[in-house]
């Protein structure tokens, strides 16, 4: 089983929304797609779903071409909107209806995730009646109602609070357990950090970095190093060639070439008898991949 594109173009006009995409999903697992504010994102998760059409490439699932309507499969959009004035039941037996499940078969699901989730007592009442953080429940439900072999969740945490944040965490982690293909677009990168093996990396439509996310900060190796002292040390740092990624009055933040190059630097400190509270040689965070990749 896999799940394949290539080589998948988005034009309007003379701009160029997404530019030549590739990746692979070639086990179950959860996919990190990432990028600013108009890199391609979500054009990109909605030419997969057939709602946008594709100037070029393929979407192949099991070397076939890739359908919602043949292929079970979830949507969590973005844009957050169910319709307010149908009920919850009615609207979630509609969706599960569009998905080809018949009302006894959506039925017993809706029960279930809305026990699972906590809102069985909203089941007869309007969506309008329904706090956000619970009409996102209904989305999420809308999504996982036909237990998807594909889930796609475009900023799945955005808006909850703490205690829904995990609740929809630990149900993403049970559909990774069950081998669902996930596909996650998101700008909180500790999210991406916490469920994806993989990852892409958009700018502007074009694909500036991808693969596994664990080797990809290896190949960064430890050479960032943060620093806490007592004393400023801000003229012991500029004797270095290094870039400096922050420079607070808690902490300072900077890239070094090497580890020779972070014990000198520790070496100077001691020397001058400054008192250190923290010397930590490290990979990069996510966020600071991130920002390396599309910062201008």
């Amino acid at each position: 089983m896999g799940f394949v594109i290539k080589n998948l173009i988005k034009k309007y006009g003379e701009y160029t929304a997404v530019d030549d995409l590739s990746f692979s999903m070639d086990s179950p697992g959860v996919l990190g797609l990432l990028g600013t504010n108009g890199a391609g994102k979500t054009t990109t998760i909605r030419m997969i779903l057939g709602m946008l059409k594709k100037n070029g490439g393929t979407v192949k699932w099991n070397n076939e071409n890739f359908s919602p309507k043949t292929i079970p499969t979830g949507y969590l959009a973005e844009e957050r909107g169910i319709y307010s004035k149908f009920t919850v039941l009615d609207q979630l037996i509609y969706f599960a209806q569009l998905k080809g499940m018949s009302k006894k078969e959506a039925l017993k699901s809706i029960d279930y995730w809305l026990n699972r989730l906590g809102i069985p007592e909203y089941k007869n009442k309007k969506a309008e009646k329904l706090s956000k953080g619970n009409q996102q429940k209904i989305q999420f439900i809308a999504a996982l109602i036909s237990d998807p072999e594909l889930l796609i969740l475009d900023e799945p945490l955005s808006g909850l609070d703490p205690v829904n944040t995990d609740l929809f965490k630990d149900i993403i982690k049970e559909q990774v357990a069950k081998n669902k293909y996930i596909i996650m677009s998101s700008h909180q990168m500790s999210t991406i950090e916490e469920f994806c093996e993989n990852l892409i990396i958009l700018n502007k439509g074009k694909t500036v970095l991808k693969g596994n996310l664990n080797n990809i900060k290896k190949s960064y190796g430890r050479n960032h190093l943060s620093i806490k002292c007592e004393e400023d040390i801000s003229s012991i740092i500029e004797k270095y060639d290094v870039e400096v990624i922050n420079n607070s009055a808690e902490i300072i933040d900077i890239q070094v070439k090497n580890e020779n190059q972070a014990n000198d630097i520790l070496k100077d400190i001691v020397k001058n008898n400054i008192h250190l509270i923290k010397f930590e040689l490290r990979e990069p965070t996510l966020h600071e991949i991130f920002i390396e990749k599309v910062g201008d």
